[in-house]
């Protein structure tokens, strides 16, 4: 595991910044610590071309003590507005290596300690994906559950964009990811609670507010709905369905800190860009 904060500081996390979006970026310009010390999460979503992945993670790598980045879909997409071209894992490990340059921590490299107030804590970024498993109700195969989200017009543009070289489906590749990040999770030390993210929930319950149910297709896998208990998970913080909120399982912390699109966020009471606090908590109340 790597070095550990310090003994000071917040631990903060955010998601969805989707910086394409002018609004969006504004917001991550105006994004700053409350201390030199202070740690952020950035659990994916970014953007859609590896620039403005550069651009936003330098920019937050330049103001936090240290950024931990998990990929989201956006950013693993060959979208094409994007000169850099590759697909699939290829482009997952040049974004590795792009947050390297930047000094940002990903899936792929030793978990960072939290020490500072609230923990010590082990930071687990996680790059897991999703296989399908998330169905809509009355469908019992990926097959089906495709069929009626195309029947209802619900389809995640990952059905176009986000291609899984060298592996033969995306549900391939997320059960890769999934054994190798388990085998990595199970060697922690057993004494110290993790603070794990993922751009996708580990646990379905989620999903269950989404407007549209049948986009739970693309959020996640059922081969992690026991991880929260089996790895002493203090917070599971995650993006992706652009619904912040906090929720609670089996006594755990599920944290989802999206920032989401402009239509989205202009309608909350909250400001939007609000970074959410991990550790030290918030709010103990259950």
């Amino acid at each position: 595991m790597a070095a550990t904060a310090g003994g000071a500081g917040q631990l903060w996390a955010i998601s969805d910044l989707h910086i394409s979006y002018p609004e969006n970026r504004a917001l991550v310009e105006k994004m700053h610590p409350d201390s030199d010390e202070d740690w952020l999460l950035v659990a994916g979503d970014v953007a859609e071309t590896v620039e403005d992945v550069r651009w936003a993670l330098d920019t937050l790598a330049q103001r936090f003590r240290r950024v931990v980045w998990a990929p989201g879909n956006h950013e693993l997409w060959t979208h094409p507005s994007d000169p850099v071209t590759l697909r699939g894992d290829a482009r997952y490990r040049h974004l590795v290596e792009v947050c390297r340059e930047l000094g940002v921590t990903t899936p792929e490299d030793p978990y960072p300690v939290w020490d500072g107030p609230g923990g010590p804590a082990v930071v687990a970024p996680l790059f897991l994906l999703y296989d399908y498993s998330f169905l809509p109700a009355g469908c019992a195969t990926k097959e089906q559950g495709l069929a009626y989200a195309h029947g209802t017009g619900v389809v995640c543009s990952d059905e176009y964009l986000l291609h899984p070289d060298p592996y033969p489906s995306r549900e391939a590749w997320c059960r890769a990811r999934v054994a190798e990040t388990e085998h990595r999770l199970a060697g922690l030390p057993a004494d110290l609670p993790v603070i794990l993210v993922n751009h996708y929930p580990l646990d379905r319950h989620p999903t269950d507010v989404l407007w549209y149910p049948e986009f739970a297709l693309w959020c996640g896998t059922r081969l992690t709905a026991d991880w929260h208990r089996r790895f002493r998970v203090d917070t599971m913080v995650y993006g992706h369905l652009h619904i912040p909120r906090t929720t609670w399982r089996d006594g755990v912390r599920f944290e989802e800190v999206s920032v989401g699109y402009p239509r989205e966020w202009r309608t909350r009471k909250q400001p939007p860009g609000r970074l959410r606090r991990i550790l030290p908590r918030e709010d103990e109340a259950r």
